[in-house]
């Protein structure tokens, strides 16, 4: 998988502007056990470069995905990480091996509860899976020095904005419904001052501005 990864950034330079991805996100990438956090009918392809459906109209996304997102927020050991669009827990893994806290929000209540008991399983301890709408953010927990958002937004909400900290990164898919998106890698100054910029055309599930419940999911 981590040679596939390398070899999708060296063509993909182009667009992103770099052919390589830092070798600390390819460890990390190495490190999580990808058949984990795919269904059980799916562990055949658990470590091929594409996303992978988990239930709920949701998927896990393509590797190489994971490891650029990963790569643009230039994560520290010291950072608090906001995931938006946690899934099956695997993206908020792979940051916990970087970072010092990884907070992940996930709006459909049976995802996030399989997501938080597998990554606690896993002795992922420096993870918390909130269920709630990505769109709030996480105030009480904020600012954050860096934000990823899993699905895709028609634009960034506002609140995930004023969430991150003066100095840090947000990197999120923006665009319509699993088309015309693209990756966007959004940069707050020391004033507060936002900027972005085009990373790459993506396909992402749309980022919803709702949670789902157990009995939602039932009706």
């Amino acid at each position: 998988m981590i040679a596939t990864i390398e070899a999708e950034a060296k063509s993909a330079a182009p667009w992103t502007g770099a052919g390589s991805i830092n070798p600390k996100v390819l460890a990390a990438m190495a490190a999580v056990p990808r058949h984990e956090f795919v269904p059980d009918n799916l562990q055949h392809s658990a470590y091929e470069n594409g996303p992978l459906p988990i239930g709920h109209g949701q998927t896990i996304s393509q590797p190489y995905i994971v490891a650029l997102m990963t790569d643009l927020l230039n994560i520290r050991e010291s950072d608090v990480v906001l995931e938006v669009g946690s899934g099956s827990g695997y993206q908020a893994a792979v940051l916990s091996r970087l970072a010092k806290k990884v907070y992940g929000m996930e709006n459909i209540s049976q995802l996030a509860v399989a997501a938080r008991q597998r990554l606690q399983r896993l002795g992922y301890d420096n993870v918390e899976i909130v269920w709630g709408n990505g769109f709030n953010g996480l105030p009480q927990h904020a600012p954050f020095d860096a934000i990823l958002i899993a699905a895709a937004p028609d634009q960034v909400p506002t609140a995930l904005i004023e969430q991150l900290k003066p100095g840090g990164k947000m990197i999120v898919p923006i665009g319509g419904r699993y088309h015309s998106q693209d990756l966007k890698l959004i940069q707050k100054d020391g004033k507060g001052g936002v900027t972005s910029r085009t990373v790459l055309p993506v396909a992402f599930v749309p980022l919803l501005d709702q949670v789902v419940s157990d009995q939602t999911l039932s009706a």
